[in-house]
């Protein structure tokens, strides 16, 4: 027991030197919740200086291109990134999909750079619990910056928000059409938007579209125009992520409580026997009286 306190504490002093093997390491305990991971958690001194950008958007947006030029800028600017990208989860075996670490293998060798793809582990959201502890470990390294890449389905534009310091949206010209379905659900937690394959037709009336919408309702949220495969316009975004000034400064609270939720959802959670639950469902979906919300009152009070 000694041993392993020592073994932690030697593992949080060499994350925190930037040692990649030591944080390949912890991560993959706090993904699989493996026993230390609930003490290394609770030890961890994540630097709370360091931003986390969340990047979401519709499927398409160009989202992984768009993190690949940003990260050829800091890059260039020898800044050290932490990427984690959220991919969505195969019902059948929890793994992680589309595999963003093959999309964004020009960087895999960066000694700058790290990448890590965590699967939404069937969070309806498309963010889960281990997302929020895994970027803390990641906030406890020596990283400049943690971009986080959400899937961008379902409620996971809205879940980032209640993780990351700045939100970006990725929008592409065709979403023209879209626009008060942006307006009505994602304007509350955008810090910035980006208009991505600028050089499409319409991208220029797009984004002054947004620029009114948003001037109308008293927001002054910048819009960036670029075009992620020639790295055009991203200097600028970039410029903006690291601008400690554009930090929201009344998300602190809302911050910790959103955290604080999900974790307590997570542990609560964490008894539910999924296969079981297959499993039950299998024998009883095709009764004659079968009835899903008395099958989940049984379920939950363990008398199935």
């Amino acid at each position: 027991m000694i041993k392993a306190k020592v073994d932690i504490d030697q593992l949080i002093e060499k994350i925190a030197q930037g040692d990649v093997r030591a944080l390949a390491r912890a991560l993959t305990f706090v993904e699989n919740d493996i026993s230390p991971a609930n003490e290394l958690l609770k030890k961890l001194q994540p630097k709370n200086g360091t931003p986390i950008i969340g990047i979401t958007g519709p499927p398409g947006a160009g989202k992984s291109t768009l993190v690949n030029a940003i990260t050829d800028v800091f890059c260039q600017r020898h800044l050290r990134v932490g990427i984690l990208a959220v991919d969505p989860t195969s019902p059948f075996n929890y793994g992680s999909l589309l595999g963003d670490r093959i999309r964004m293998a020009k960087h895999f060798n960066h000694p700058n750079v790290y990448i890590r793809s965590i699967a939404t582990r069937g969070s309806l959201g498309g963010l889960s619990s281990k997302t929020m502890e895994m970027l803390d470990v990641l906030r406890a390294a020596a990283f400049d910056v943690i971009l986080v890449e959400t899937v961008g389905v379902g409620q996971s534009e809205v879940e980032i928000a209640g993780l990351a310091d700045k939100t970006v949206l990725v929008l592409v010209p065709e979403a023209g059409d879209e626009i008060q379905h942006i307006k009505s659900g994602l304007m509350e937690i955008a810090q910035a938007f980006v208009v991505n394959k600028a050089d499409r037709e319409g991208a220029d009336g797009f984004a002054n579209k947004l620029q009114k919408m948003l001037r109308e309702q008293h927001q002054s949220i910048p819009v960036f125009k670029t075009v992620a495969e020639k790295v055009l316009g991203v200097e600028a975004l970039c410029d903006w992520m690291l601008n400690t000034q554009t930090m929201p400064n009344n998300k602190k609270t809302y911050l910790l409580a959103q955290k604080a939720f999900q974790l307590i959802e997570a542990k609560r959670m964490k008894d539910v026997d999924k296969a079981k639950l297959i499993s039950l469902l299998e024998n009883r979906q095709n009764s004659e009286n079968f009835n899903l919300y008395a099958f989940v009152d049984d379920f939950e009070a363990g008398v199935l």
